[in-house]
């Protein structure tokens, strides 16, 4: 009992620290950065921190904790797992849209593409996550799809969560200080080193983008907050409506 009041405690905290995140990026490139459009200019860029922080962060880190939730257990596994694969799927959605503003946004401003670090990790974030999104729906949810297909693939499916949403945290931090240079760099009245009101703001997205993350990770690492294995019998494949509890 404890141990799950302890879960839904983390829990409460990471949708806080998510919801936290959204509202910060939404003020800082509303407020600051003049609002969002889609014709090219600067403010279609602004799209970018806010699609790339609530899919390829938030809402990936909602996706990859729900198995861990205690209500899940016990219960047909199936509206879950269709749960998990419909936020993936929203959440790299959202992602693509992210890249195609900026990629667009620097073609408009003939601008080259993928030459910073961050544009490196964030592209490799986002390619990892769709073929983590397409192994997981060949391997999880196809009716074709034979157990032992499902053995292997779970230890890497695991492992290559956590390595996308560490991914996701780099492109995030180095982002949004990569913009923070870029657009603090000409004001004297309002450089970077001064902390400005706008800086504040970023930097504390910042950290609660790492916040966020670090208690999305300790709830994927506490084993007794993992959902219970199932039977070897599960593992064989059924009908979507006769699936119970796999």
């Amino acid at each position: 009992m404890r141990s799950i009041v302890s879960f839904y405690l983390c829990y409460l905290l990471c949708l806080g620290l998510g919801l936290a995140c959204v509202v910060c990026v939404c003020v800082w490139n509303s407020r600051w950065r003049g609002g969002f459009a889609w014709d090219g200019s600067t403010l279609q860029f602004n799209w970018h921190p806010v699609l790339m922080v609530t899919g390829l962060v938030v809402l990936y880190g909602n996706g990859a904790v729900l198995y861990r939730i205690p209500l899940t257990w016990g219960q047909n596994k199936l509206p879950w797992k269709l749960l998990h694969a419909t936020l993936m799927l929203l959440a790299l959605v959202l992602s693509v849209v992210g890249l195609c503003a900026v990629f667009d946004f620097h073609n408009a401003q003939s601008t080259p593409n993928l030459y910073s670090l961050h544009s490196w990790i964030g592209i490799a974030a986002t390619a990892l996550f769709a073929v983590q999104w397409v192994l997981g729906l060949a391997g999880f949810l196809l009716p074709c799809s034979p157990g032992s297909l499902r053995v292997l693939l779970k230890p890497v499916h695991v492992w290559m969560g956590g390595s996308i949403l560490w991914l996701s945290i780099a492109a995030c931090i180095s982002g949004i200080n990569e913009k923070l240079f870029f657009v603090l760099k000409g004001s004297a009245t309002q450089a970077y080193a001064g902390l400005p009101p706008e800086a504040l703001l970023a930097n504390a997205l910042g950290v609660l983008v790492v916040a966020f993350g670090l208690v999305v990770l300790k709830i994927l690492s506490n084993p007794e907050w993992q959902r219970p294995e199932s039977r070897p019998e599960d593992l064989v494949y059924t009908p979507l409506l006769q699936e119970e509890n796999e």
